[in-house]
Formats: structure tokens, sequence, C-alpha cells
């Protein structure tokens, strides 16, 4: 895999404590493989137990690791602040997962070998092993977008994405900075900017480890709250 080009992984963390030490050691491996300038960049969102801690042992032996902290803001939050990171950084390729362990790291391999011609290749979780609720969520999630946005995405959601630098320095400005679902508005302007997308089908396993801090309360929630945000976005760009 080795290139010159620079790819920054983003990974938010939030009470991961029992994950973390995996999740860096399998994605580590894919980053010191491409060249010495690519970086794993995981931020701690604010975390309550140790993630943070054993994040900065960990930078003691995982030479391209960067540990990074912050106030408690959400998923959406961190990795809007991880991809504006990695931007001033000057990362040619930025890819984002999570840090449950739910993804493959081996299997970015096919969305690194055809960088080149896509803006951005989204992995779509066909098969995926969450749990009903989530796909149900997933689903919903997909009606919205294409009701509010006239947007057809396969998973618009992902956790398992790779942006070029260019095409993402373009549509960050359109995302609003503490919105709670980045990566969807991410895709839907990918879509609405007329970028080259292409979605591949990934591996999405049950967490890996520790408690999943969104329940079904919660997700109706952020549902709820993601319909209006949504709606006002939409609003905005009209005017």
């Amino acid at each position: 895999m080795g290139t010159t080009d620079k790819l920054y992984i983003i990974i938010p963390a939030y009470n991961e404590e029992e994950n973390i030490d995996e999740v860096v050691r399998g994605w580590h491996d894919i980053v010191s493989s491409i060249n010495a300038e690519s970086r794993l960049c995981i931020i701690d969102d604010g975390s309550k137990d140790t993630t943070f801690t054993k994040l900065q042992e960990l930078q003691k032996n995982y030479a391209q690791l960067e540990a990074i902290t912050k106030e408690n803001g959400g998923h959406g939050s961190t990795i809007y602040f991880g991809y504006k990171y990695a931007l001033e950084k000057g990362a040619d390729y930025i890819f984002q997962t999570d840090s449950d362990g739910q993804t493959l790291p081996d299997e970015i391999d096919i969305f690194w070998q055809k960088r080149q011609k896509y803006d951005i290749q989204i992995g779509h979780r066909k098969g995926r092993q969450d749990g009903l609720s989530r796909i149900f969520v997933t689903k919903i999630l997909k009606l919205v977008v294409l009701l509010q946005f006239r947007v057809l995405s396969n998973d618009a959601n992902t956790p398992f994405r790779l942006m070029s630098s260019t095409s993402l320095a373009d549509i960050m400005p359109l995302i609003p900075k503490n919105h709670n679902l980045t990566n969807v508005l991410l895709t839907v302007f990918y879509h609405k900017q007329g970028k080259n997308i292409k979605y591949r089908k990934i591996t999405f396993r049950p967490r890996q480890g520790g408690v999943n801090s969104i329940n079904f309360k919660r997700i109706v929630k952020i549902g709820r709250k993601a319909i209006s945000d949504f709606a006002n976005i939409k609003r905005k760009k009209r005017g």
C-alpha cells in the first residue's frame, strides 16, 4: 500500500476503554503500511472512563498515532473536529470509522486502491449485525433524506468512508459545526454537488466491547432533531 499520498484516519471515541487497544492496533497497521506521513487520529470526546489515558500510553508504542481530547459534544461534532484537523494538517485523503470495533481494517484496501477514481467512497452496511433497531433507524433515515433533500443514498451515515481532501474541503463549509449527523449531511452534499461517489459493501459486526451509549429512546430523540435540522438547513439553502 506504500505511496506518497498522506492518509489521515479519523476515529471518534467516547468511553471505549474496552475496545481502544484493539482499534489502535488494527488501524495503526493501515497507516504505517501506507507511509510515515500518514496518521491515525483518535479523538476522545470527553470520555468519563480511561479511554484517553490509554490512548496516551498507546502513543508510546505507536509512532503514527495522534491522541487528541476535547470537551464532550457528540459524534457529529467530534468527526467534524477531526475532518478540520486532517485538512489543516495537509492530508491528501481522509478516512473515517468508529471506535467500537464493528468495522474491519483490512476492508479499506479496495477503497485505497481506487481512491483516485472517486471523490468519496462510502461503505454499504449490507447484512449488518448490530441489531434490528439500528437497521430500522437506517431505513427511516434513508427515507427522510430522500424526502427532505431528494437524495437517494444506499447508506448515508456509514462510519466507513474515504474522501479526497479537495472534495471534503469543498463540502465542509456547508456543514453546521455542531450538527449531530455530520456524515449524513456530508453524504447529502456530496450528492448535491455532483461529486463522484461510490458505495461499496462492507462487513458491519456487533459492537466488540463496552456499552452502546445510544439506546432506542435516544435514537428517537436524535431522529426528531434530525428532521427539524434538515428542514432548517433546506430552508437556508433555498434562501
